[in-house]
């Protein structure tokens, strides 16, 4: 059933140890105006601005420097410099982002992901987030706020273990006109083109497109590997008076992956699973009104529309002119969602944001929900958070959301934490929280059905899984050093996490049901530093170990997944290493000579799990940049020189089984990728 017991990893004692002296070495001598800090204000985590040294709960913000540094194509490389998260690159299944591991599914469901404000969750990718059809541009990003920890309070059921907040560049900042290109290896072919002026007397816009290319990773021994894809974005700014303004924005991205497999030793595809192109889209419209009350109170009202449809669509010969038609990705799922908030400072030493929500998810699928047209699925939610500050050594932070799910049923979810300021520079903080994770429309709904069985049914009163979190953290700010540090100590319950499993009833299939309780416990920090004016260096690392054990429920149905000693214990193991025990990331910015920039990431990370027959091994990775901005007769830009697995090949997401079962012809292996590239801005 897997190790219940846990231990803090001795490798980690260093760090406090680290800490302590990095608050009492001698100062090094450097312009103050420069320092390195990562204590910006947020407002990801309570929705109201606040320094990371009153946050409830740990944040790790990454800017447009890191970012360029990263050398990043794919939006969800960029979440290897964050502490607790894995991903894998693009392939022949969609790239996945997660936090603390609980991979299961396609579109890892416990993450919230919001973009200016907006859930990139959808019903139709089973309440997920799909990284293939992510509607932003890497350059049209101001910083990415990353809350390491669940979020239920301030943005609902999926905000389960954190939420990742893409802030975008304000259009005044973005005037001119810029394009780009790179070209490289594995078939890399990337341009893009953004504009950006003013509207009037009182507007700004900025207009992005991106298309992207590449012929994704290699050991393709059955099957074929490429990535496409067409952004088109906007985004436009208004000051309609002292008092009010407004955000509109609106974009659609197409992702064209490739699926299916050939027939071994041939070039023809299999007539069970072809060679098919999986043709995805996201579109989406947004206006955000705000109103400046009075100096210390604001309102905001905010509405979008998302629409994401998916096509993979083939018939399977069943013998004479019979065919059976199967799209399991399609078709369709929208969503609205309207939304109200109000900040206000209630008396001087405490501050209050509070609002309200309602969105309709609608999702249509001939193949997941067979028979049932449109099906709608409306959630309400009420949400406040209240900050304290009665004396200048202790903040208090205390929340609470409702939420009403026409499928779930109603969750209420608490948050309580304080941070005690034990000087200007250093803080502790306790925290507790409460979170629930309601199942996809499919999970309550679908009813897959192939000539040969029934596939999966869903369960009308699915359970939702119940997190409750304790975190104790520690935040170091030595400005004077220019240098931080923020370490998370986290205890993480899951409770009835849910699994698909066969019923072992043919009428059934498989289902969705609560089967274990899990046990997330570790330590994660982040250290950035800036030793000399053209030096930066972040340094993240976490330990964890995941602990789990079947709920008596589960182990009294008749479910052959659960019966079976070794299919049971494959399913133990999926959750136990759904996350790396031990996992490094070391990031070099650093200016040279002649204003070349370079810098170096390397990532190390123990083996894990992505799905219950597979493992990803343990592996090391270092990527390069090297730039050379240019100005040159109002003339600017810069060209580069980018490397992935500078070390050369591994594997980062699927690998044989280690006893076998699995052909290792179906590895996915990561060799180096290198491109130029140059940017133009006029």
């Amino acid at each position: 059933m897997g190790n219940r017991s846990f231990q803090l990893p001795g490798g980690a004692l260093w760090i406090v140890a680290f800490a302590a002296a990095g608050a009492n070495c001698a100062a090094w001598a450097a312009d103050e105006d420069a320092y390195f800090s990562e204590f910006p204000l947020v407002a990801s985590v309570s929705r109201l601005p606040q320094s990371l040294a009153d946050a409830p709960t740990a944040v790790t913000v990454v800017d447009r420097d890191m970012i360029k540094a990263s050398g990043a194509r794919d939006l969800n490389d960029i979440f290897r410099l964050v502490p607790g998260f894995q991903t894998y690159p693009n392939n022949t299944e969609a790239a996945r982002v997660s936090y603390h591991g609980m991979n299961d599914g396609d579109y890892a469901p416990r993450v919230q992901v919001l973009i200016d404000g907006r859930s990139m969750y959808s019903p139709l990718f089973g309440g997920g987030v799909n990284w293939a059809t992510m509607p932003v541009a890497l350059e049209d990003i101001e910083r990415i706020e990353v809350v390491r920890g669940s979020n239920a309070v301030s943005y609902g059921s999926n905000a389960f273990l954190g939420v990742i907040n893409i802030i975008t560049v304000d259009p005044a900042l973005t005037r001119g006109f810029s394009v780009s290109t790179s070209y490289g290896n594995q078939n890399v072919r990337d341009y893009a083109l953004r504009a950006g002026s003013k509207l009037g007397d009182a507007g700004d816009f900025r207009f992005t497109y991106k298309q992207q290319n590449d012929d994704g990773l290699a050991n393709r021994y059955d099957w074929i590997d490429s990535y496409f894809s067409r952004l088109f974005d906007v985004r436009a700014d208004f000051v309609l008076s002292e008092k009010d303004s407004l955000q509109f924005s609106a974009g659609q991205v197409e992702g064209v992956t490739q699926l299916g497999r050939l027939i071994p030793g041939t070039t023809q595809s299999n007539p069970y699973n072809p060679i098919r192109g999986l043709r995805q889209t996201d579109t989406y419209v947004q206006l955000l009104w705000r109103r400046v009350l009075s100096p210390t109170s604001d309102i905001q009202l905010r509405y979008s529309y998302v629409a994401d449809k998916s096509n993979d669509a083939f018939t399977v010969p069943l013998g004479g002119n019979q065919v059976f038609y199967v799209n399991q990705s399609g078709d369709e799922g929208m969503r609205h969602e309207l939304e109200l908030q109000h900040s206000l400072k209630l008396v001087e030493m405490a501050r209050l944001v509070w609002g309200a929500s309602w969105r309709e998810d609608t999702m249509r699928s001939a193949w997941a929900l067979p028979g049932q047209g449109a099906v709608h699925r409306q959630v309400s939610r009420v949400f406040g958070n209240l900050e304290l500050k009665p004396v200048n050594w202790f903040t208090g932070n205390l929340g609470l959301a409702g939420e009403d799910d026409a499928l779930a049923g109603f969750h209420a979810s608490p948050r309580a934490s304080a941070n005690f300021h034990l000087t200007s520079q250093n803080t502790l903080r306790l925290g507790y929280s409460r979170a629930y994770r309601t199942g996809s429309t499919v999970d309550f709904l679908g009813k897959l059905i192939t000539p040969a069985e029934v596939v999966f049914t869903g369960v009308s009163n699915a359970s939702s899984e119940r997190l409750d979190s304790l975190e104790l953290g520690y935040l170091g700010d030595w400005r004077e050093r220019r240098a931080s540090l923020d370490v998370r100590l986290f205890n993480e319950r899951i409770h009835d996490r849910t699994f698909k499993i066969d019923t072992g009833v043919a009428a059934l299939g498989h289902s969705t049901r609560p089967i274990q309780n899990v046990r997330i416990q570790g330590l994660e920090y982040q250290f950035k530093w800036q030793p000399f004016e053209a030096t930066r260096v972040v340094v993240n690392q976490t330990f964890a170990k995941i602990g789990s054990e079947y709920l008596a429920s589960a182990l009294a149905l008749s479910s052959p997944d659960l019966l079976d000693p070794r299919r049971r214990q494959d399913i133990s193991d999926f959750t136990e290493y759904s996350m790396p025990r031990r996992a490094t990331t070391v990031l070099l910015i650093q200016k040279l000579p002649f204003g070349l920039d370079f810098s170096l990431a390397g990532y190390w990370q123990d083996k894990m799990k992505w799905s219950t027959t597979t493992w990803s091994p343990k592996y090391h990775r270092f990527d390069a940049r090297l730039g050379y901005p240019f100005y040159a007769a109002g003339l600017s830009g810069e060209v580069a020189f980018n490397v992935q697995s500078l070390n050369g090949a591994h594997n980062e997401y699927k690998w044989s089984d280690y006893t076998g079962t699995v052909d290792k012809h179906d590895d996915r292996v990561v060799e180096r990728r290198q491109w130029v590239s140059l940017r133009l801005d006029f």
